[in-house]
């Protein structure tokens, strides 16, 4: 056996040995859908998860309102609600007989403990909350400390059964599906709640969700048809047969970028900040990277959030403004500037998106070195320790608000892992939360862009244009379909529906 044959072989093992299975679908699995990353946590009351944990959980747990596909926020165990003193009182009824999956019916008191609980464990917004108060068998108050109009999208956190202090094991939501188990590394199965309280729905009886260590075991096993559908880019979307299968375009509803630690020399110098903004090609890298899927934003907000998105902030890609910058920085022919871009390498469009951005720097004089790490150390050593340098990354909202994306950068928040500071933008995001006035708010959210974009906070790329694929195409024994765009990083599997081919 020759070198070359070994190596291939070898190659191949290691693939096989980083899918969880690549046997044929076993029907009684239901729908298979892969993921590249688990939960870190099944407490919805607990706020730090993966975007992929998130969007499981849309389905297991609801809270008093749930956004609709337009970012309409619906009644859901709050029937309805009316808000009192100008945003400082918010009262719910709580719908009558919804059921929890233990049979148990929701009361007022499971409420008030999910939203005191996801208070306590520092959910975005809900530190505004001064108390709460049950009025009546059936209804709830919730006061805050200063007024707030925009607080309903807060009110989407999950509710729980009071005094559940072993969320982690005990998983009991209100949700269209509940866990019927979890093995790390390998599968997440969701089963029917034939209890629930909206009718009709969920449409299929069990999902099956597969993880996989990165895209490239993804993609084999759903060639291979272990699989039944997936997120995928439009690299991978390119790479299969539109006869064999059903591809669903939607956006990420987050936030691609090549985030700086602002804080970290040399991005501590803002002309350093502007060189790399002058200098990426936005559009070369969703051509390269992307299939020439997607458009390019200088926002850190989604354009899907239109009303508050500005979108005047892209810089326009000039790579000699770029070296004249970086030259006033004090890097030359003789003192190149070298810095280091961490990546979790399970997300297969954020490696190609740190190598295209490699290969554009080196025009600009500018070395980068890719790093790629697991999620784990990524989270530890980026996202909590933020001891790197950059990264690149795709940032989303928990909740379908402007605000939401934004407080990243408020100056001592905890998730402002980029250690952007400015005295000019937490004064605005301070004037923004007292602000009653809705176009006055949307006047404070582009000006708060724009002091992010001109201070050059990092390179902001995109909202990555999806695909949701399915086993599909004439061959097909079911093809699959549903509500697939959502404002948030979530798939609705509840109204996800087969139909059966002839």
């Amino acid at each position: 056996m020759n070198k070359t044959t070994f190596k291939l072989i070898l190659f191949l093992l290691i693939i096989l040995l980083t899918i969880p299975s690549l046997s044929c679908k076993n029907e009684d699995e239901g729908l298979r859908y892969g993921f590249t990353t688990e939960p870190t946590t099944l407490d919805p009351l607990k706020p730090d998860n993966t975007a992929d944990g998130r969007s499981i959980l849309f389905n297991v747990f609801e809270g008093l309102v749930k956004p609709d596909t337009n970012g309409t926020f619906l009644p859901c165990i709050g029937e309805s609600w009316t808000i009192e003193q100008d945003g400082f009182i918010y009262n719910f009824t709580i719908k009558e007989g919804i059921k929890f999956h233990d049979g148990s019916v929701v009361t007022a008191e499971d409420v008030k403990y999910s939203i005191d609980t996801a208070a306590a464990n520092g959910f975005i917004g809900l530190n505004n909350i001064d108390r709460t108060e049950i009025t009546s068998r059936n209804q709830i108050s919730i006061y805050l400390k200063d007024f707030d109009l925009d607080f309903l999208p807060y009110l989407t956190v999950g509710i729980v059964k009071a005094g559940n202090f072993d969320r982690e094991k005990v998983i009991i939501g209100t949700g269209p599906f509940y866990i019927e188990s979890f093995t790390p590394q390998r599968n997440l199965i969701l089963k029917k709640f034939k209890n629930y309280w909206k009718s009709g729905f969920p449409h299929l009886d069990k999902i099956t969700i597969v993880f996989f260590a990165n895209y490239d075991s993804l993609m084999l096993a759903f060639r291979g048809g272990s699989i039944d559908g997936a997120f995928i880019t439009g690299t991978m979307a390119s790479q299969l047969d539109y006869k064999n299968f059903d591809i669903y375009t939607n956006r990420s509803a987050a936030v691609q970028l090549l985030a700086i630690n602002n804080a970290s020399y040399p991005f501590d110098n803002i002309n350093v900040r502007k060189a790399f903004n002058y200098g990426i090609d936005i559009q070369g890298i969703i051509d390269a990277a992307f299939f020439n899927h997607g458009t390019p934003s200088g926002s850190p907000i989604i354009p899907g959030l239109s009303i508050y998105y500005e979108d005047s902030l892209s810089y326009p890609y000039n790579p000699e403004l770029a070296k004249t910058l970086l030259k006033e920085a004090g890097f030359t022919d003789s003192h190149r500037l070298s810095f280091e871009i961490t990546v979790p390498s399970n997300f297969t469009m954020h490696v190609d998106t740190a190598q295209v951005i490699a290969d554009q720097l080196e025009k600009i004089d500018v070395s980068a070195r890719i790093k790629l790490v697991d999620w784990g150390t990524w989270l530890s050593d980026v996202y909590f320790g933020r001891h790197y340098e950059a990264t690149i990354i795709s940032l989303d909202s928990p909740i379908v608000s402007p605000r939401s994306f934004l407080s990243r950068y408020y100056s001592n928040n905890g998730s402002n892992f980029l250690n952007f500071n400015s005295s000019d933008f937490d004064r605005l995001y301070d004037e923004s939360l007292a602000q009653t006035d809705d176009e006055k708010l949307i006047g404070l959210y582009k000006e708060m862009q724009k002091i992010i974009a001109d201070n050059a906070a990092s390179v902001f790329i995109q909202d990555i244009l999806y695909f949701i694929a399915f086993s599909g195409g004439t061959n097909a024994k079911t093809k699959y379909t549903g509500a697939l765009d959502y404002p948030l990083y979530v798939i609705d599997f509840a109204s996800l529906y087969g139909i059966k081919n002839n």
